[in-house]
């Protein structure tokens, strides 16, 4: 039963399109300590600004961008600017919608769970943007390119979340060169290890880390950073070459818009592809836990889930 349930899955899985919503991106480059650091964060600010609005097509007013030094389209990355982008977004984004939090700069741990992303002025910790995130909607990714950030990872991570940073220790606190990997994927083929045209976040986590590896071979050195990317909620996180149950979301998550698909004028059709495609999320969930829930359960919740995707295809199919 399962085997058909599955075919019927494949065939409606373009439905997701329809509830995926809007998609939102906040680009934070937070005080630099010097020209050299602040020339380095700004170009991958920019190379990172210019992929989101000109390849994917993200407009001014959902391409939000804070930076060390105010200029035309970036306001200064203070603590108050940052509490109030925070506020904007609570009354925009929806469920269906997706926000991309990407921060870049130095940041710092202390004793040892405590950690805090370095903004111009006071500094926000781990759990103060931790606040500043549970009151949104929609689907999130995180992502802490900064030495130190570790701790991130425990303090975010959560259901409907992916969570990534350039660490895996609260100890490494060098600079880290994941930012400029991980900016670089997005423009590069080779990160489309699927070949289907786009890089999910697992792509881009996944370039970016051999990346980093690559990098610290060149120079002789041992690795000081280590990045974790963590989709389960349960804050541990996985290297993307090492076994884990982190990944599942992530490899269906994209930066670009799905391609548009018309609604249908009747409602009720119009209500059941919502219903559907919001079930297919719900089953992309459910797989991401797999591994973190007893099997029975699964077995259980997944087969709840095949059968209602199986009965609102077919009414989908009877009102076509």
């Amino acid at each position: 039963m399962f085997g058909f349930l599955a075919i019927l899955i494949c065939c409606s899985i373009s439905a997701r399109a329809a509830q995926a919503g809007e998609r939102y991106a906040l680009v934070i480059t937070g005080a630099s300590g010097g020209d050299a650091y602040a020339q380095k964060y700004q170009k991958w600010r920019a190379a990172f600004t210019a992929t989101l609005r000109e390849k994917f097509g993200y407009a001014g007013d959902r391409l939000l961008v804070l930076a060390e030094t105010e200029s035309q389209g970036a306001q200064k990355s203070t603590r108050e600017n940052v509490r109030r982008v925070f506020g904007d977004l609570r009354q925009r984004l929806t469920k269906d919608d997706q926000l991309l939090v990407l921060l870049i700069g130095h940041g710092t741990t202390m004793d040892g769970d405590e950690a805090k992303f370095n903004l111009v002025g006071p500094d926000l910790s781990a759990v103060e943007w931790a606040d500043l995130l549970r009151p949104l909607p929609g689907r999130l990714v995180f992502i802490n390119t900064t030495g130190g950030s570790f701790p991130f990872l425990r303090t975010l991570a959560g259901r409907g979340r992916i969570v990534l940073t350039a660490t895996d220790n609260a100890a490494q606190q060098y600079e880290t060169v994941f930012p400029e990997y991980f900016v670089k994927a997005f423009d590069d083929p080779a990160a489309d290890v699927d070949k289907n045209g786009r890089v999910s976040i697992w792509e881009a986590f996944t370039y970016a880390s051999a990346g980093v590896q690559q990098w610290f071979e060149q120079k002789g050195q041992l690795p000081t950073e280590r990045p974790l990317l963590d989709d389960t909620g349960a804050g541990i996180g996985r290297e993307a070459l090492n076994p884990g149950v982190d990944g599942a979301v992530a490899r269906v998550t994209y930066l670009a818009p799905d391609a548009p698909i018309a609604m249908p004028t009747d409602s009720a059709l119009a209500g059941l592809m919502r219903r559907r495609a919001d079930l297919e999320q719900q089953l992309e969930e459910l797989k991401a836990r797999k591994e973190s829930m007893p099997p029975d359960q699964y077995a259980a919740e997944l087969e709840k889930l095949l059968i209602e995707i199986a009965r609102v295809s077919a009414q989908i199919r009877s009102k076509s």
